[in-house]
């Protein structure tokens, strides 16, 4: 399904030993036409993810900012939407954010984790929470941040299907602090953290792999 870069150096996830080229490849491949027209795709959504390894989430967030930077001198929009900052900011808009931060600490796992669930629908809440910042912003392609910070909660897979409804005009880039990975046995499948499955969700490419 995804095209495959000619770049002599092969990258499938983000390390610290590849981050400079990985840089350089999102850079090239982000500021394409044939990216920001969605060509080449095969009639699939625009989606996207960009797997690193989970050791290098500071240096994967200064890489984000910094590729925002260069887009933007390109004349290239970014609408990035922080999962994590969303969360924060739906909980206050509701009223639910002080009365998590009083009760956090007396709540089990698991009872904080319904709770948020409960406050927090992927269809009914998030999706048009992100929707409502794609509707008041002029981007050309959208970077989905802060996956790690919001798991279990929130599962990745559940934001990349109920956003295919709303989000098909531009490109989307999820970065993902795991693996995404392919395999004809069991198709293909987000891994988080390296070592949590999320769960099966085929129908991004791995930015990795995109030829320019």
């Amino acid at each position: 399904m995804n095209q495959v870069s000619n770049s002599p150096t092969r990258l499938n996830t983000v390390s610290a030993k590849n981050l400079a080229d990985s840089q350089a490849h999102l850079l090239t491949v982000v500021s394409s036409q044939r990216f920001l027209r969605n060509e080449g795709l095969n009639n699939e959504v625009p989606f996207h993810i960009c797997p690193f390894e989970p050791e290098i989430s500071e240096d994967m967030n200064h890489a984000i900012k910094q590729l925002r930077n260069e887009l933007d001198d390109k004349g290239i929009g970014v609408l990035e939407v922080n999962l994590y900052d969303l969360v924060v900011e739906i909980l206050k808009e509701e009223g639910d954010w002080e009365w998590l931060i009083e009760n956090e600490l007396t709540l089990s796992r698991e009872e904080l984790k319904e709770e948020l669930q409960g406050i927090l629908d992927t269809e009914n809440v998030l999706i048009p929470a992100i929707v409502k910042k794609m509707k008041g912003s002029a981007f050309d392609v959208m970077f989905i941040t802060g996956v790690g910070e919001v798991f279990p909660y929130i599962r990745s897979h559940n934001i990349l299907n109920n956003l295919q409804r709303v989000a098909k005009e531009q490109p989307t880039l999820m970065f993902f602090p795991g693996k995404y990975q392919h395999s004809l046995a069991s198709g293909a499948s987000l891994r988080l953290f390296n070592k949590l499955q999320d769960d099966k969700y085929y129908r991004a490419f791995n930015i990795l792999d995109r030829a320019n």
